[in-house]
């Protein structure tokens, strides 16, 4: 358009309204997008400073994922713990029934004959033991007896001295009525008695061996199996249980461990050691009941390992979950630092595009005054 030739007041209108149009496209494009800084040939510095701050608020987002699973994983080895606390406070309420078995007194009737020392025996030795305790022989001395119930008397007697305060066998207690005798201990132990086998039939003293009874007319072993059953079953639950406790592939409670990692570089992570808590890892094995006291201390010993670890379960769970809270409010800093370069204030720019509108206007208007001044010429010429 180099050959046609304008006058400098209609030049300076018509780039007025070409920059007025630049600016309103420009406004209008932030108030359709909401950025100022759309692209690095708006603003390369504001641009790239604001599009590491998203890649690094991008990366953190995903580690909230990371930690979120194992905020997960350590709840799930908690509830674990709870579980197996459960069984094993079972378990020591089954090993307390059979001490108490053991406790109840524990009686062994012996009928007239069983009891009767026959009149042409010689002296006989029956020893009784209570619990584990020493065994105590009792020397019972030729005589003739002429019936059971004199018999009865007989050994009572003999035995008086033993079971008296401060005896020997003290805690053993013999009672007779008439030719039967019944001996029991409520010490919490078992009472074994034996004789010699010559001690034995109508000829002797009438015991070679003997176990007790247990309240409902069953030996003290058969009892005390029952429970030992019971018990043995609530280890293989345990052991169930903890294989159970996993979450996302990831047991605690099966020697798997966790790391949970903090930041995008990895170089800050916490590493959580799991734990093996079958019932052989709580120290906790099958049992007889042969010693309740022992198997009462592992019970004892298993339920304070399960505290212990659950605490520090608890903590892990805490520092998780504070990184978890910094590692949000990190990414909304970061987002509304990248905003503060790229954004647009809408407000800003409505009233941008609004002053624009006007400038375009009397632009266009002083425009038209200009060009009527060249009309003006123009009539005169006429």
């Amino acid at each position: 358009m180099g050959d046609i030739t304008i006058s400098s007041a209609v030049r300076t209108n018509l780039l007025t309204l070409q920059n007025t149009a630049s600016l309103m496209a420009q406004t209008q494009n932030r108030l359709a997008t909401g950025l100022k800084v759309s692209s690095a040939l708006d603003n390369p510095q504001s641009f790239f400073t604001a599009a590491g701050l998203s890649s690094r608020a991008t990366d953190m987002s995903a580690l909230l994922d990371s930690m979120s699973l194992g905020v997960q994983t350590l709840k799930a080895a908690d509830e674990g713990i709870k579980s197996i606390q459960k069984l094993v406070d079972q378990a020591k309420s089954v090993a307390n029934q059979a001490l108490q078995a053991k406790a109840t007194t524990t009686t062994l009737d012996k009928t007239a004959e069983a009891a009767a020392i026959a009149g042409t025996a010689g002296a006989r030795t029956v020893t009784f033991q209570i619990g584990t305790a020493s065994a105590v022989s009792v020397v019972f001395g030729t005589a003739t007896y002429a019936s059971a119930a004199s018999s009865a008397a007989a050994i009572e007697t003999e035995l008086a001295g033993y079971v008296s305060a401060g005896g020997t066998l003290a805690g053993l207690t013999v009672e007779r009525s008439g030719g039967d005798l019944s001996f029991s201990v409520a010490s919490g132990e078992n009472l074994t008695i034996a004789g010699t086998a010559a001690a034995t039939g109508a000829a002797g003293f009438g015991i070679a061996t003997s176990g007790t009874q247990g309240q409902n007319g069953e030996t003290l072993a058969e009892a005390k199996s029952t429970f030992a059953t019971d018990y043995n079953n609530l280890l293989a639950q345990i052991d169930q249980m903890s294989t159970d406790a996993s979450f996302n592939g990831i047991n605690l409670l099966a020697g798997n461990n966790l790391s949970v990692m903090f930041n995008e570089s990895s170089t800050s992570k916490l590493d959580i050691t799991g734990v093996t808590f079958n019932a052989s890892g709580l120290g906790l094995t099958e049992t007889t009941f042969s010693d309740i006291d022992a198997d009462v201390t592992l019970l004892n010993t298993a339920t304070s390992t399960l505290r212990k670890q659950s605490s520090t379960f608890g903590a892990n769970l805490s520092v998780v979950q504070n990184r978890q809270d910094f590692t949000n409010n990190m990414i909304n800093v970061l987002e509304a630092g990248a905003g503060n370069l790229t954004l647009a204030d809408t407000n800003v720019e409505a009233a941008n595009l609004l002053a624009l509108q006007t400038r375009q206007s009397l632009a266009s208007t002083s425009l038209s005054l200009a060009n009527q001044s060249e009309q003006s010429v123009l009539s005169l010429l006429r």
